[in-house]
C-alpha cells in the first residue's frame, strides 16, 4: 500500500470520527456555552498530548525554536483552534448543523485556488471536475436553502469560521510538508496556545457554568478521540496530501453527518438529498484519482 493510499484511507478515518463531534455538541451546547465548550474541549486535549512532549525528540525540537518557529505555530493556532472551531461552536449555537456544515464545505474550492497561488500545487483537470462535482453534489442535497429566521449572528461566526478554515488548511500544509516539525509537535504547540486564548476568552465572557455528568462524559470524549488523537493524525495527513486533497476528504463530513442527523435525531433523507450526496462523494474520489506526477508534493 503506497504512502498516499495510507493518508488517503486514516483521513476517511479521522473524518468518520470528526462527524460525530457535530452530533455531541450540538447535545453539549444545551448547557455549556460555546466559546466556553470549545476551550474546554481543546484544552484538555493539549493536556492529554502535553506528556509526549517530552519524549528525547520532540523536546529536542522544541529546545532548537527560534521565534519565527514560535510565530509560525502561535499562528497557526490562533487560526486553526481559537477562530476557526471557536466561531464553529458559537454558528451552531444559533443555526442548525446542516446549515454550518454547508457553510464549511465551501472551503473547498477556496482552497482549491489559493493552494495553486501559495503553495503551487496544481490539481489535474480531472481532479477540478472532481471538485466542481463535489460542489454541486453539495448544492443539490442542502438546495433550496432558507436564510431566513433572523440567526444573522450565526452566519457571521459560520463565515468567520468558514474564513479561519481556509486559512488554517493552507498553513497547516505550509507547516507540515516542510518536515521540520513532528506531527506531534505541530498539535500540540499550536493547540495549547490556540486552546488557551478560546478558553480565556470563553469563561471571561460566558463563565464557566455547573456541568453535568453527562456534558464532562462529551467533552472529555471529545477531548481525547476526537481531538487529541484525530489533529495529530490530520498532521500527519497533511505532511502527505495536498491542501485540496485533504479539504475534499474533510468535505465528505458532509454526507457523514447527515447520516448520524438521521439516525440519531430521526431528520429522513429525500431522493434529492441522496442523489447529491452521492454525487459530492463521487467528487472526492475523483479528487484522489493520481494521474501522473504529484509536482508539489514534498
Amino acid at each position: 500500500m503506497s504512502k498516499h493510499l495510507k493518508a488517503v484511507l486514516l483521513a476517511v478515518l479521522v473524518t468518520v470520527i470528526w462527524s460525530t463531534s457535530w452530533v455531541l455538541i450540538k447535545i453539549g451546547l444545551r448547557e455549556i456555552p460555546a466559546l466556553t465548550f470549545a476551550g474546554l474541549r481543546y484544552f484538555i486535549a493539549f493536556l492529554c498530548l502535553l506528556p509526549f512532549l517530552f519524549q528525547k525528540e520532540n523536546w529536542r525540537q522544541i529546545r532548537s525554536f527560534g521565534k519565527k518557529d514560535w510565530l509560525t505555530l502561535s499562528l497557526f493556532g490562533l487560526v486553526i483552534y481559537t477562530l476557526a472551531q471557536g466561531a464553529q461552536y458559537l454558528a451552531l449555537a444559533y443555526l442548525p448543523s446542516v446549515t454550518v456544515s454547508l457553510l464549511l464545505n465551501l472551503s473547498t474550492l477556496f482552497v482549491a485556488f489559493s493552494g495553486m497561488v501559495i503553495l503551487q500545487e496544481k490539481p489535474s483537470w480531472l481532479q477540478w471536475g472532481g471538485v466542481f462535482l463535489n460542489l454541486a453534489g453539495i448544492t443539490i442535497y442542502f438546495l433550496p436553502v432558507s436564510f431566513s429566521g433572523g440567526a444573522w449572528l450565526g452566519y457571521i461566526f459560520a463565515f468567520i469560521s468558514l474564513a479561519a478554515n481556509i486559512g488554517g488548511t493552507l498553513q497547516g500544509r505550509e507547516v507540515n510538508r516542510s518536515g521540520k516539525y513532528s506531527a506531534l509537535v505541530v498539535t500540540i504547540v499550536s493547540m495549547g496556545i490556540g486552546s488557551a486564548i478560546m478558553l480565556i476568552a470563553g469563561i471571561s465572557m460566558q463563565g464557566l457554568p455547573p456541568i453535568s455528568l453527562q456534558g464532562w462524559g462529551i467533552v472529555l470524549l471529545l477531548a481525547v478521540v476526537n481531538t487529541a488523537f484525530c489533529f495529530t493524525m490530520w498532521n500527519y495527513i497533511q505532511q502527505t496530501l495536498t491542501a485540496m486533497e485533504a479539504s475534499l476528504i474533510n468535505s465528505t463530513m458532509v454526507a457523514e453527518v447527515a447520516a448520524l442527523t438521521w439516525v440519531f435525531l430521526g431528520e429522513s433523507l429525500t431522493g434529492r438529498e441522496i442523489f447529491g450526496l452521492a454525487l459530492s462523494i463521487v467528487g472526492v474520489l475523483i479528487v484522489q484519482i493520481n494521474l501522473g506526477p504529484r509536482k508539489a508534493r514534498k
